[in-house]
Order: C-alpha cells, then structure tokens, then sequence
C-alpha cells in the first residue's frame, strides 16, 4: 500500500448548525465567510490545489447557500444529497460510495491553513493505515468541549466523547480507505466512549467508526496540524478563525499591491503593505496602522482610521474619521462612517455610522441605528457565561462580544450587553438595552411611562 496517492476528497456539508445560532438560520455554516470567503470555498480550492481531482460535497440543511458558495470554483464539484441530519459517519459513507475510492473526509466548516490539508495528503500517500486522522493540541478550550483523541507512537489508541481531561482533539479531517466504509455503515447511531454521566446524542459520528476500527485491531494514524485550524462550531469561532485567517495572509505578502486604477492620496498615513483591487481609494487624513487589502471599488476617506490589519470588501466605504480595530473584516457593500467605531466580522451590506460602537459578530444586511452600543465589559471585569442548546459554556476568546443575526438592526441608542445574540430578523428598538438573547424574528421595545404636569415661568418663581 506504500506510495498509494488519494485523488478524491468528501466535503461534508450538510447538518444543522444548531451550536453556530444566529448564523445558520440562513444559511449552512459552511457557507459562512471568512476573510470574505465562504469557509466550504476555500476548502475545495485548497483540495483542487492539491491534486484532488474529484470533490463531492455532501448537503443537506441549507443546501442552497452552499451550492451558491462554490458556484465561482473554476473546478467541478459533484453533490450528494443526505436527506436527514443522521451524523458524520453516514454523511461520508454517502460521499465515498459514490466515489468508490480512497478519499479525503474533510467537514467543510473547518478554517485550516492549505498546509494542513498537504500534511494529510501526503502522509496518505506514504503511509499503510486504512485510516488516517488529524488532530490538534488543545489550547484554551476545554476537552469536554471536543472530541478528544488519545495517541501514541504515531497512532490513535482510542476515541473518548467530551472528555473531562485530554491533550488532543479530533479535527473533522480524515483519510479513509475503502477498508474503513465498512465500519462508517456499521456505525452503532452513538458514541460509546463517553465519561460517566455523558449523554451522547444519537447520531453516527466517524469518531465511533474510528473507534470501532480501533477496537478490532486495525490501525489508524494521527497527523498532528501544524498550522492554524479552527472549528466554526459556536459563534465566537468566527472571531478566532478571522484573527487567524488575517494573521497568515499578513504572513503571506512581501509588498503592497496598487493598481493603476487605485489611488492613494499622499496625505494618507500608511504604516504596513496595502493590496488593493481595482477602483480602490485611500484619501486624505486616512491612518492605516497595518496591512489592509480592499476589494474592488472599496473606499477608504476622510480621516478614518483603519487600527490594524484588515480586509475590506468590494465597494464597502469607510469614511468620516471611523475607526476599523485591528484584525477586522468587512464585507461588501457596506457603509461605515462619522465617528462609528467597529471592530470584529460584518458580512456584506452593513451599516454603521453615527457614533455606533460595535464589537462582534455582524450578519448580512444589519442595520444598526444612531449611537448603539455593544457593552463589551463587565463591572466584574470576568466572561459572560453562555448557553449553547442550554448547556453553560464560558467561551475562552470573545466571551463579552456582541453577535448580531442576519437581516436584524436596531434603534436609536439601543445598547447591547456583554455576549447577547439578537436573531435573524429581529430588531431592538430605540433606547432598549438587551440584557438576554434576542429570538429570531422578535422586535423588542421600551415601554415608558410619562408623567406631564403644568410648568411655566410662574412656576420657575420668576
């Protein structure tokens, strides 16, 4: 089996997301950009880099949005349709008996660095094991967050669901051959390694697949990622995936990129490498404290400032002295200016002006009225404690942000509190503070009472 190649990769694509609330109301999360790419894309284009020659992509809830996220791939990618949401295990199996081959399983909500996806490729080809897996240290997370994985001497020795203690993770990247099919449709429907106490849910994960495979004797590989890799499963993922995005792109470039089209006004204040798109503009005043890429027709104006690196997508304008935190993205279309502070991950078509201050997460098409504000510290200066499918979790990296569903907006002086989600298509209207989540198509307003009683010059004792 030395010098075997793997030609064919399994994208999967098809659960609910139900962890990723409010941003896979409308869309699967794998669909989600970031650095203004759908996640899914940028795993296909990394595969078809690679030499993968076939890429099906399994769907399911939201089908349509991933579809649409890799309609621009300059490759084709085939599709197959799982009806239920019944588990990992099920949804590669549907993946590699229609390939019929050696493949890659890779879950298509994982930001990973090309280099990751390489090192599985070309362990595989050098290697015997009828399965491989990639796993990574873990860091600021907790094991019973995760599906920990227990290795040694280059091999996976066993699987244990949200373990209380563990050093490793699985990742959702996977080689398989076709000897490991078999144990992905024998798969029991639940984890079995679990922690006393566990409640594993029912559904057919490719760990217990491993598992199994572990038990009867067969070996299974580990390549541990050596770059960056995140997990899009709960919403302050996208903050962590973003920052590290950004920090390889910085990484990745030697010098600024101008077009002739572009213009850089000579009163701008550029401290890093720019690489713009075309009809790109950075006027006067401008401070720009880091690598910035715009996309097309992106315009940069009027004294704003950008804190840091970021990325600004196609004809989005920031303007008026607005400040733009470091390791920010924006999306297109957007409108971010007079005095607006801001300061995480908007998608396309946002508006955030007049004196907002904004820290978060920001769907598609988010209006935010004049003067709201994300209250992002608390008086006990600690994190704000979660519940994700009412299971309290205290997340270790933008707790206190502010998370903000697609198409929802908000009043005059509303005020969001440290970690609330307002849901998809919700609004909070003028002078509200959100001390709780907001549901999905909610509109929460203040009720006042006014108390009106005669005055007048008279009265003021004139």
């Amino acid at each position: 089996m030395a010098n075997r190649r793997i030609r064919s990769a399994v994208v999967l694509a098809a659960g609910e997301g139900s962890r990723f609330w409010p941003y896979a109301a409308v869309r699967q999360k794998a669909a989600f950009p970031i650095g203004n790419v759908p996640v899914v894309r940028r795993i296909a284009e990394d595969l078809a880099a690679l030499g993968i020659e076939r890429i099906v992509v399994v769907v399911g809830h939201g089908e349509a949005s991933v579809r649409a996220a890799l309609r621009p791939c300059q490759f084709s990618v085939e599709y197959v349709r799982q009806s239920r949401p019944n588990g990992s295990a099920e949804a590669a199996l549907l993946g590699a008996q229609y390939l019929q081959d050696d493949c890659l399983v890779v879950a298509g909500d994982v930001v990973t660095a090309r280099a990751n996806l390489a090192a599985l490729v070309e362990a595989w080809n050098a290697g015997e094991s009828p399965a491989l897996a990639m796993v990574q240290k873990l860091g600021h997370e907790r094991p019973n967050d995760w599906l920990v994985a227990e290795i040694g001497d280059g091999l996976l020795r066993g699987v244990m669901g949200h373990a209380r203690e563990g050093e490793f993770r699985l990742t959702g990247l996977y080689a398989l051959s076709a000897e490991a099919f078999g144990y992905l449709r024998d798969n029991p429907g639940i984890m079995h390694r679990v922690p006393v106490g566990g409640m594993p849910p029912l559904e057919a994960d490719i760990a217990q697949s491993l598992q199994m495979m572990i038990d009867e004797g067969k070996e299974v590989g580990v390549v541990e990622a050596s770059d960056y890799l995140v997990d899009l499963d709960k919403p302050w993922h996208i903050l962590e995936a973003n920052t590290q995005l950004i920090n390889a792109m910085r990484r990745s470039i030697t010098e600024s990129v101008i077009p002739a089209s572009s213009k850089v006004h000579e009163g701008a204040e550029i401290e890093g490498r720019v690489v713009l798109g075309e009809n790109c503009t950075i006027g006067n005043r401008v401070v720009v404290r880091g690598d910035l890429w715009l996309g097309d027709g992106a315009q940069v104006l009027n004294g704003a400032i950008i804190d840091g690196s970021a990325i600004i997508g196609a004809g989005t304008i920031v303007r008026d002295y607005c400040q733009i935190g470091g390791h920010s993205t924006l999306g297109a279309r957007g409108i971010f200016g007079h005095g607006a502070e801001f300061d995480g991950v908007a998608l396309d078509t946002v508006y955030c002006y007049h004196y907002c201050e904004i820290w978060g997460v920001v769907g598609e098409a988010v209006d935010f009225g004049a003067a709201t504000v994300c209250g992002n510290l608390r008086f006990d200066d600690g994190n704000t404690t979660w519940r994700i499918k009412g299971r309290a979790e205290t997340p270790g990296h933008a707790a206190n942000a502010a998370y903000f569903g697609d198409f929802c907006r908000t009043g005059v002086n509303a005020i969001i509190m440290p970690g609330r989600r307002i849901g998809v298509y919700s609004v909070v209207g003028a002078g509200v503070v959100a001390y709780e989540d907001v549901p999905d198509r909610q509109m929460v307003t203040l009720k006042q009472e006014l108390v009106t009683r005669p005055w007048g010059p008279e009265r003021y004792g004139w």
